[in-house]
């Protein structure tokens, strides 16, 4: 008889004590945070929802006196909300199904406006280098090539590749717009820095403390790399959620309310690998669909409208019509 207990990071088999490779988060099929059926809460939102928690129980302690707690917390929450919803703008709905994949045809004002914004103001991305591994990603999904995560990955090597991603050996972002004056910019190195040093102090002279802006700064890009776990390591783990499609490769579909609103539906993976020209992430009503009511909204706006490619629905997908 053997039991696992992953959160603590032991192994008790056949009497014997072992410390596990990957601490906490290791999967486990018979572990109650993560078992198909009869689950509590899987364990990618219990890391979600604490993040989020500490962050907010954070920014109570640390906001000014002349504030207080409750103040505190609500610009705190303030200041993340604008940095998930600008940030899954940008890289989601933009540079994810407006260049990346071209599912959608922008107003190219609106794309490099919200390029800028959200790389100065927001949560730094470098737009051509994130399209050309998101390609790349396509490409090799899983297999040697993928920058993102390769097949045999763990949760720490993933989580170091959000930051530094494998080399590029190829480069599949040649598309005009990537070529465009304001994508170079927002490209270059210089910029990165500068962007993110003035965001930094910006939000120190709003806030007026240090501590409390620092709180914020670095507790929405924890949040930010939560949120790419969720899309390079949880949705592409066998072990969690669920798969549509039996592809080559380790897409999966998690479909809960924080995974699916915090990445604007790029968690519904397998659904996307196995069509990535379809603009609708879901492939039935069932599936909750945060991106795809973004992007409702913004062509009820004349911002965006469907590409050739991302309103044919492929007969296999139990859609009955894509509803745009």
């Amino acid at each position: 008889m053997s039991t696992d207990w992953s959160v603590t990071g032991f192994r008790v088999s056949c009497g014997r004590l072992e410390v596990r490779e990957q601490l906490f988060i290791e999967p486990q099929s018979d572990f109650w945070l993560n078992g198909p059926t009869g689950t509590i809460m899987k364990i990618y939102n219990v890391a979600g929802y604490s993040i989020i928690v500490f962050y907010l129980l954070g920014c109570a302690y640390f906001a000014p006196a002349y504030w207080g707690p409750w103040a505190g917390t609500l610009i705190g929450g303030a200041y993340l909300i604008f940095c998930w919803f600008l940030g899954g703008l940008c890289l989601a709905d933009v540079l994810h199904l407006g260049i990346a994949h071209r599912s959608l045809d922008y107003k190219q004002w609106f794309i490099k406006a919200v390029t800028v914004v959200n790389s100065v103001f927001g949560i730094y991305v470098g737009p051509i280098a994130w399209v050309n591994r998101h390609r790349l990603h396509h490409e090799h999904a899983d297999h040697p090539g993928d920058p993102n995560k390769l097949s045999g990955d763990g949760f720490w090597r993933t989580a170091y590749l959000c930051l530094m991603p494998y080399e590029c050996t190829e480069n599949l972002a040649n598309d005009r717009i990537l070529q465009s004056r304001a994508f170079r910019v927002v490209e270059n190195p210089f910029f990165a820095f500068l962007a993110q040093a003035f965001s930094f102090y910006l939000l120190w002279k709003l806030a007026g403390n240090l501590k409390f802006a620092l709180v914020m700064w670095v507790g929405a890009r924890i949040f930010a790399l939560w949120v790419n776990m969720i899309q390079n390591y949880w949705t592409h783990t066998r072990n969690f959620g669920y798969r549509r499609y039996h592809d080559d490769d380790n897409a999966m579909n998690v479909g809960e309310f924080l995974p699916v609103t915090a990445t604007f539906s790029a968690c519904l993976q397998n659904n996307h690998h196995h069509y990535p020209g379809l603009l609708r992430l879901s492939h039935e009503k069932s599936e909750y669909d945060f991106g795809f009511l973004t992007v409702k909204v913004m062509k009820s706006l004349g911002l965006v409208k469907a590409s050739s490619t991302g309103a044919l629905v492929p007969k296999d997908v139990p859609l009955e019509a894509l509803d745009f």
